[in-house]
């Protein structure tokens, strides 16, 4: 096959599977489910920060950052600003999807290449691994799923085939390679950060390869690891500390919650086979793995001497194989299982399977010669058809072919999506794959909208703050969905409070409704936020027992008022004071925790400084302005700051476990015993503090 049948050829598969996908959403009436919308949610924060989309503007990078606290954000960079070019209805903002379908079957398509010799054979065998790819019916259903395993799988599959080229003992090692592979890396990071887990066990075997072979490529590895941290490092010094919190919950406390098999039970290592044949198809499956024995037949018998097995190059096949084996058992060791959790490695076992489909095409060929122009061929495309008839029937089985659900219409309702009203926040109660914070949310900020949804209610405190601070609740009769029993109690207390009157009721096509109350006009007004906040500021002067008011009220809050609507009130009123009387403590207060709750650590660490000098009897700025420093990867002021607090206030458990730690953080090794033997002290004087 020439060049240009090629690529055209790929063009049409493309063109093919997008022609799949856009008759799938346009058959499909259903809403975005939770991940859905919390992914759609991104994409328009970022299309708006970027200033591409209706209701943002560009505010600096930090504002950019702040958007992405526990994933990374090229994914949304991206589909926003498609988003912005396409249409934010959920079918349109899909087309992103498409995009990462382009580069997904470019990798594969490229990977494939160097797998044969010649390449015109190679070009026929990319595009028959291509179509595998189409036809797979868990790369079906990503295709039309607005989650983030489509950009991973793409930008995993990028990264793997750059990083084989590089790692070639034979045709790698070359500068431009590795300055290429490092991009991809970086770009798999920037999507997602389980993309460690395909590409730790790779980057390994790489550095091997290269400590080995030298030859410059020990230089090559160090400029690649330089290049990808001036990448990723941006955003994870602005995060790192949600990125972890986040990563604990998703992975850990997600898989106790989910009841996940264990990481070394037999049944936590089968897991993934039990759902392979339905990600890729039992015929995929069963044909490939017996054409590869057959393979590994032919060149049994063929002998392994040469560098080149027949028409297959070896180096790129150990390559492919070892991180296939390698992705798939660390994945395994990840606790929380999801079947979209091995869709990164997917590309790669379908490029093998290929290979053993591509050997009966050979097979056939050897057995019948005087029908081997066009018998193979035949087989191939039967085959091909028998793979698409149950992909299909499973990618139809997810249609929702009608929307019922009421959610738009409560949208339009509370002032969504319309950008000549004024911002709100409603109150979600409910939580229904159909109904939720997530979808309301997005459906309210589309069109430059500025409705939010936040969920309250799992708590029987949150029953107080929202009588007496919500403007809008949404309530549901019958199923509430996935929600705590608590938030029966607080249904209830919305209802019979007196303070909220029913708008209107929304029916649900499954039997029940949903009803949306606001605010009566007679009812005192809700105090604002901007109120309350220098009282819970002021009390950080007490140490942990002020921190602990601080940020269970900050939590609610935040539901309450989902702009944040709060913080240039406070800061305007701050700043006014300190120009009025540059000591105002109250003033540095307020802007010090705004900082802190604003991810802020160096202007929070120049507030808690201006605090130790106007109440140095107070040890606690100099604490909060160690922990900040730290929070801003300064370990070296902060252990400056807390050794000078220890000499002006003495031993005290706090101060001691944050000199040493920050020390240790700072390069002081020698420092580490007295760090681990104050740490816990710390922390049990922080517990001993906040007991009632």
């Amino acid at each position: 096959m020439g060049a240009l049948g090629f690529r055209l050829g790929l063009l049409l598969l493309w063109l093919l599977a997008t022609a799949m996908d856009r008759l799938w959403w346009s058959q499909h009436g259903g809403l975005p489910s939770w991940d859905q919308a919390d992914y759609l949610n991104s994409a328009l924060d970022h299309g708006r920060a970027l200033g591409v989309l209706a209701g943002g503007e560009w505010q600096g990078w930090n504002a950019l950052l702040d958007l992405s606290p526990k994933i990374p954000p090229l994914a949304s960079l991206v589909n926003g600003s498609v988003m912005a070019l396409a249409g934010d209805s959920p079918s349109q903002a899909a087309w992103s999807l498409s995009v990462w379908n382009a580069l997904l079957l470019g990798a594969t398509a490229a990977w494939a290449l160097q797998l044969l010799q010649p390449l015109r054979v190679a070009r026929t065998f990319a595009l028959l691994a291509v179509s595998a790819v189409v036809l797979a019916p868990m790369v079906l259903e990503l295709r039309t799923d607005y989650v983030l395993e489509l950009p991973l799988m793409a930008m995993v599959t990028l990264a793997l085939w750059r990083l084989g080229a590089w790692w070639s003992p034979q045709s790698g090692g070359r500068w431009w390679q590795a300055g290429l592979a490092a991009a991809a890396v970086a770009g798999c990071l920037l999507v997602k950060q389980s993309s460690l887990l395909v590409l730790l066990p790779a980057l390994g075997w790489c550095l091997m390869t290269a400590q080995r072979i030298g030859q410059g490529r020990r230089l090559q590895a160090l400029a690649g690891f330089g290049l990808v941290l001036l990448a990723v490092l941006p955003w994870l010094r602005h995060n790192w500390i949600t990125t972890l919190g986040g990563t604990n919950r998703a992975v850990i406390e997600s898989a106790a919650r989910e009841g996940d098999p264990g990481v070394f039970s037999l049944e936590g290592w089968l897991w993934y086979l039990r759902v392979l044949p339905d990600q890729i198809g039992w015929l995929v499956l069963c044909v490939g793995i017996a054409g590869l024995l057959l393979w590994m037949r032919t060149q049994r018998l063929k002998g392994t001497a040469s560098v080149a097995l027949g028409k297959d190059c070896r180096d790129p096949w150990c390559w492919l194989i070892g991180t296939l084996l390698l992705g798939w058992l660390v994945t395994n060791l990840s606790p929380n299982k999801d079947a979209r959790y091995i869709a990164p490695l997917l590309p790669s076992l379908l490029l093998l399977l290929t290979r053993g489909w591509w050997q009966w095409g050979e097979w056939i060929g050897q057995r019948w010669p005087s029908r081997s122009p066009w018998l193979p061929g035949l087989a191939l495309a039967v085959g091909g058809l028998a793979v698409l008839a149950p992909s299909w029937k499973a990618q139809s089985a997810r249609l929702r072919l009608t929307n019922g659900q009421p959610l738009e219409a409560i949208v339009a309702r509370a002032g969504g999506a319309d950008p000549t009203a004024e911002p709100a926040t409603l109150i979600v109660v409910p939580s229904t794959p159909d109904l939720n914070q997530h979808n309301v949310s997005y459906y309210g900020r589309r069109n430059g909208g500025q409705l939010v949804g936040r969920q309250l209610g799992g708590s029987p405190d949150h029953i107080e703050p929202a009588l007496r601070h919500a403007s809008w609740v949404l309530l549901a009769e019958g199923k509430q969905g996935s929600v705590r029993k608590a938030a029966r109690a607080f249904d209830q207390a919305i209802r019979d409070s007196g303070v909220f009157q029913q708008v209107e009721v929304f029916p649900r096509p499954e039997g029940g409704s949903y009803s949306l109350w606001r605010r009566r006009g007679d009812a005192p007004a809700p105090v604002g936020f901007e109120r309350r906040f220098p009282d819970l500021a002021a009390g950080m002067a007490a140490g942990p027992q002020g921190l602990d008011p601080v940020f269970s009220s900050v939590a609610t809050e935040h539901m309450l008022d989902g702009h944040f609507n709060y913080r240039p009130l406070v800061q305007a009123e701050a700043m006014d004071r300190l120009a009025r009387d540059p000591s105002d403590v109250q003033a540095r207060w307020n802007l010090a925790l705004l900082a802190v709750l604003g991810n802020r650590p160096e202007e929070a660490a120049r507030q808690f400084e201006a605090l130790e000098a106007l109440i140095p009897e107070n040890p606690w700025p100099s604490a909060y302005r160690s922990v900040v420093l730290l929070a801003g990867w300064n370990p070296w002021q902060a252990a400056s700051t807390a050794a000078q607090a220890r000499m002006r206030h003495g031993s005290e458990p706090i101060l001691d476990s944050l000199d040493a730690l920050s020390a240790v953080l700072g390069g002081a090794l020698w420092r580490l015993p007295e760090a681990i033997q104050s740490v816990p002290a710390a922390v049990s004087s922080v517990e001993e503090a906040l007991k009632p």
